[in-house]
């Protein structure tokens, strides 16, 4: 998966995030599989609430459904 660099990512779109405050980056699949990865790393340490997981969770199975399209 391609880092993002600053410049690409504060060129996205609000909605190619999950989370407010433009926290966990989802533009591509690549990116959506890293995110739900990390979400449930974070969710396991306790730093991530069971709601902010599922919306993670669901947007990122979105732009996963797109890519496969």
């Amino acid at each position: 998966m391609p880092r993002l660099t600053t410049e690409e990512r504060n060129a996205l779109p609000d909605e190619a995030f999950a989370l407010p405050g433009r926290r966990y980056p989802i533009p591509d699949a690549a990116h959506a599989r890293d995110a739900l990865a990390r979400a449930s790393e974070m969710l396991h340490r306790g730093t991530l609430s069971q709601d902010e997981y599922d919306t993670i969770h669901r947007k990122a199975e979105a732009v996963l459904r797109r890519e496969r399209m």
